[in-house]
């Protein structure tokens, strides 16, 4: 059964998604969607993390929406000089 939620992710531009939503109450993944693995170098040093994901969900996503770009600008009365 899908559980689904409405999401913003920013690909080269902001956009609404619908995604799947792990189960809360898994025993496997605790509601995260997966496991992360870490994993060391021949030298034993941190080398990354492995994201393993949990079968109680989905990772498919569906764009709904691109959001507009809003201009960004200073408000008046702000400066644009470092405070020293």
């Amino acid at each position: 059964m899908l559980r689904l939620r409405i999401k913003v992710i920013g690909w080269t531009r902001r956009v609404l998604t619908l995604t799947d939503t792990p189960r809360p109450d898994c025993p496997d993944c605790q509601g995260d969607g997966g496991t992360a693995h870490d994993y060391g170098d021949h030298n034993g040093e941190y080398a990354g993390t492995e994201w393993e994901p949990c079968p109680c969900w989905t990772q498919w996503a569906v764009v709904l929406l691109p959001l507009p770009r809003w201009p960004r600008r200073t408000p008046p009365g702000y400066s644009d000089e470092p405070p020293f």
